[in-house]
């Protein structure tokens, strides 16, 4: 696919050559300052991350699903969504829960609505939510215990969604990808936020892996090229 003359000029101002993405290995540090100069656009550009896993995502107990908290926040504000009824209403919206609801959450969900980014369930609200599951697991929105959405004290799961936390799951190619910040973002933060989505990866590493299991990494901005970054230190 042909890449856009702001995305070459960034390429080659990250150490490209002739409008094509940076091949040399950085250190954490170096590619993060890369990123961070940005691709020069006029809004707070996205910091992502893609890690690729030594896992065969076909094989269900090799699928890697969890969450990571980043300690610098996401610059991201998130719409928080709550199935619970009851005291467990009240201590979503005490969180700060921007909808919270039960039956009749469910059937506005089932109908198609879906105006969140995160979905947080009690346990026993999840089998209303079965019904809905055509609709939520397309968006991956179907709240999950593995990623900290289904939760007992979901009080402490909404200030969690609110205050940084980012959910992660690898795609049929074994890929992680996490957004980890914004490009306004101080070096240290950003550095902070993935080394946090790293460890949450090897704590969450299927014993079934065999093998290198953090394999590749790149860092990115939403409108720059990507860049490949060492992971050998976190191995």
């Amino acid at each position: 696919m042909k890449k856009g003359k702001r995305w070459r000029a960034c390429a080659e101002k990250l150490g490209g050559t002739e409008g094509c993405a940076p091949v040399a290995l950085l250190s954490l540090d170096d590619a993060v300052a890369a990123v961070a100069g940005g691709s020069g656009v006029k809004f707070d550009e996205s910091v992502d991350v893609a890690v690729q896993l030594g896992v065969d995502p076909k094989k269900s107990e090799q699928m890697v699903r969890g969450a990571a908290v980043l300690p610098a926040g996401s610059g991201r504000e998130k719409r928080v969504a709550v199935v619970a009824g009851g005291a467990d209403a009240e201590a979503a919206k005490e969180a700060g829960a921007d909808k919270v609801g039960l039956e009749d959450f469910v059937e506005e969900i089932k109908g198609g609505k879906t105006d969140f980014d995160v979905l947080i369930a009690v346990p026993s609200a999840m089998r209303q939510l079965a019904a809905a599951g055509k609709i939520l697991g397309p968006k991956g929105l179907m709240p999950n215990p593995k990623d900290g959405t289904v939760a007992k004290d979901v009080g402490e799961a909404v200030r969690l969604a609110k205050s940084g936390r980012a959910a992660y799951r690898c795609d049929k190619n074994g890929i992680v990808h996490a957004s980890v910040g914004r490009a306004s973002f101080s070096p240290e933060d950003i550095k902070r936020n993935v080394e946090s989505l790293i460890f949450a990866l090897k704590r969450a590493k299927p014993s079934a892996s065999k093998g290198a299991y953090l394999r590749r990494m790149t860092l990115s901005a939403t409108m720059g090229a990507a860049v490949r970054v060492d992971i050998s230190p976190y191995q």
